[in-house]
């Protein structure tokens, strides 16, 4: 049988929320996406692209450049990155009854549902993974589903996530573990090809990598 092409797309904002809602998931933060696409790809099919969609916030300094730095960590892997766009957004404080703006990033649901019937227009793949629980995409999986019924379509969720309406439309569902974020994160330093390094943020905690895991993995049964 021809090895499947597999792709996988990253809801960078929905995975990013899934571990900072438990501060125990902290320690995954430093996460190698490719790695942890790599561990959910049967070894008898072709993991050829993973694609990383997400959007700096350009009003905090800081924040963008730990969010830029990541994103350079997970290029050299090979990540495809697709940036979207913050919004600003007048809000009204109910404590002290006065206006402020805010910010909502609203362009990622949109890239991974044009992206996603583009590139099965573009017999990119022949399985794609979702990595979401985003129920918004629901009008594009069933557009895909309608489309083109022949590609497969997998989702992937988040650690303690998960979208009841996004599962009726899937032809396989697959659930983010601790053991596979123990086993996906990037070493605490990362040479670049300029010869530059980037580090863990320190408020990024260390996790103390437990090599059961690895072994765990590498031995499992194939997704």
């Amino acid at each position: 049988m021809k090895p499947k092409k597999i792709v996988f797309f990253f809801d960078g904002f929905n995975f990013y929320h899934s571990l900072k809602e438990k501060k125990e998931y902290w320690d995954f933060l430093w996460l190698d996406y490719q790695r942890l696409a790599e561990l959910f790809t049967p070894k008898t099919n072709i993991l050829s692209e993973v694609v990383w969609f997400t959007a700096y916030a350009t009003w905090k300094p800081q924040s963008e450049r730990r969010h830029k730095d990541y994103a350079r960590a997970l290029m050299t892997r090979g990540v495809t990155i697709i940036l979207g766009k913050f919004k600003t957004r007048d809000k009204f404080c109910k404590l002290c009854h006065r206006k402020f703006i805010g910010h909502e990033e609203k362009q990622t649901d949109v890239n991974i549902a044009v992206n996603l019937l583009v590139w099965a227009r573009e017999d990119r793949f022949d399985e794609i993974v979702l990595c979401t629980a985003d129920s918004d995409l629901l009008p594009a999986i069933k557009a895909l589903k309608k489309d083109y019924p022949h590609k497969t379509l997998t989702l992937l969720f988040p650690i303690n996530r998960r979208s009841y309406e996004l599962e009726s439309f899937a032809d396989k569902i697959m659930h983010v573990k601790e053991m596979h974020l123990r086993a996906s994160q990037f070493p605490d330093e990362i040479k670049l090809p300029d010869g530059s390094i980037i580090h863990r943020p320190s408020n990024w905690h260390t996790p103390v990598i437990d090599f059961f895991f690895y072994f765990l993995l590498a031995f499992a049964p194939s997704p």
